[in-house]
């Protein structure tokens, strides 16, 4: 039994979407976990993720292991007790880890996918989506559920915590480029710091959270009205607010810089910040340039991809 899960790119409203504001984030196809389940001569669950090291038996692993601890929940609700299942586990992925592209989140919804079916009971998507969420709060600590949205529904996502899911659609295909700093980016920590100065200063911080809010809105317009040439000045404003928010860095500054300068029409950083990722939008012809540039101002890698 094999699953996937794609990637995704927040576009709009990290760091504000966790005091109720909107957030857009899209599906990254270009990058994918895959996880397949065999039967096994071995007795237990067995786990094998190259990509993290991990070769154990469930049982083996602490109890707030996020792998494992998707693993038992899944199991716990199928009704199938680990002691007497016999299987094996493979878990690749091409999502780089803690860089703001869901790879936690796209893990899980894999997971719960392809250990629902090879069980015979699939789940709907809005029930891994609650799963995955449940998950999430092991990684992020408060997350804002918009990586297991986007990752578990594979559409782009217009999200406010607590509110019903609104999946939107792209009025005519845009092109981005991702570049990723190369330095982990822990969303915990990041979330943390930011909290602190709301609860120091509530008004400067809550004004800014209304001004990324707008940018969210007139972004969603402009993606469903086929004007995402508009996105560009938003996403430099936007980025403006973020380095407020003091959740950029000298990296992705710097990258976000060497973006406009190769021609794109607007960049930010991307997810949790203080590392992780940036996105730059671009017309598809200078596509390649600007990731050109970006590996040359210090990208350890990028991603072209279409969102459509």
């Amino acid at each position: 039994m094999k699953s996937s899960a794609p990637g995704k790119i927040i576009l709009f409203g990290e760091h504000a979407v966790v005091y109720n504001r909107p957030a857009l984030a899209v599906p990254v196809n270009q990058v994918q976990v895959d996880v397949e389940i065999l039967d096994s001569d071995s007795a237990g669950v067995w786990i094998h993720a190259p990509i993290i090291d991990l070769h154990a038996e469930l049982s083996t692993l602490q109890p707030d292991h996020a792998i494992g601890s998707v693993i038992l929940k899944v199991l716990s609700l199928l009704d199938t007790s680990p002691s007497s299942t016999n299987i094996q586990i493979n878990i690749s992925s091409t999502i780089p880890v803690a860089s703001g592209l869901g790879s936690g989140a796209a893990v899980s919804v894999a997971l719960i996918r392809a250990l629902s079916s090879f069980f015979s009971n699939p789940l709907t998507d809005n029930q891994i989506n609650e799963l995955v969420f449940e998950i999430e709060k092991l990684h992020h600590g408060t997350p804002s559920g918009i990586d297991n949205t986007v990752i578990t529904f594979n559409k782009p996502v217009y999200f406010i915590k607590g509110q019903p899911i609104e999946t939107f659609t792209v009025g005519k295909p845009f092109t981005i480029v991702i570049a990723d700093t190369g330095i982990p980016a822990p969303t915990k920590e990041s979330v943390g710091d930011v909290r602190r100065l709301w609860l120091k200063d509530n008004n400067k911080f809550e004004n800014i959270f209304n001004e990324i809010a707008q940018i969210s809105l007139i972004a969603r317009r402009s993606i469903e009205s086929g004007k995402p040439e508009l996105l560009g000045d938003l996403m430099d404003h936007n980025h403006s607010l973020l380095q407020q928010l003091t959740v950029s860095s000298p990296e992705l500054d710097k990258l976000v810089l060497s973006a406009r300068d190769a021609g794109a029409l607007g960049a930010k950083l991307s997810g949790g910040g203080r590392g992780g990722n940036m996105i730059a939008l671009v017309n598809q012809a200078e596509a390649s340039q600007v990731a050109e540039s970006l590996i040359k101002a210090g990208a350890k890698n990028t991603i072209i991809t279409e969102i459509k």
